[in-house]
């Protein structure tokens, strides 16, 4: 490969690092379903939904042992009866399997073989991720020390991103 070839190489990877570091809130989340408990019996999943937000484009997290469990997508009537037959989707791959969530509308996850009379169940509301908040104003066209702050920390992260990029690949 000529050395113009790699600079151009080199100069795009760059620009796309400084990109994905720069994507802020509009990066989707991974939930973890479960928490530090993971994906098994006796876990209040109830609860744990409770504490989070789930936003389109968010991903899910089942982590679990795949000898004995496993995550089925169903409606809410098989949900509220413990039914896994007729399911929406098999989730299960491996047993650290991840579901996007693509659309606003509550999901339903359980797991079959009785596991979901052991609270193996989950029910989540998928909302739009709100607007962004408008920026506060600044007096007399300056900027505050703290966006300045910022704005020089994003720099030095992508920075950084795009150097071990270009380090490790060339």
């Amino acid at each position: 490969m000529g050395a113009e070839k790699r600079f151009f190489v080199k100069f795009e990877l760059m620009l796309m690092a400084i990109l994905m570091v720069s994507m802020e809130s509009s990066m989707a989340a991974l939930h973890r379903v479960g928490g530090k408990l993971g994906w098994n019996p006796n876990v209040n999943y109830s609860e744990w939904s409770d504490h989070e937000r789930f936003y389109v484009g968010d991903w899910l997290l089942f982590n679990f042992d795949k000898r004995y469990f496993n995550v089925l997508e169903v409606n809410e009537t098989s949900y509220d009866n413990c039914n896994d037959q007729g399911f929406v989707k098999n989730i299960t791959r491996g047993g650290r399997d991840v579901v996007q969530l693509t659309q606003v509308r509550p999901y339903y996850f359980l797991s079959s073989g009785g596991y979901c009379y052991h609270g193996m169940k989950v029910a989540v509301n998928v909302e739009m991720l709100p607007p962004a908040p408008e920026p506060a104003p600044v007096k007399n066209g300056s900027l505050t020390s703290d966006a300045v702050s910022l704005k020089i920390f994003h720099c030095m992260i992508s920075f950084a991103v795009a150097y071990y990029y270009l380090v490790l690949l060339f």
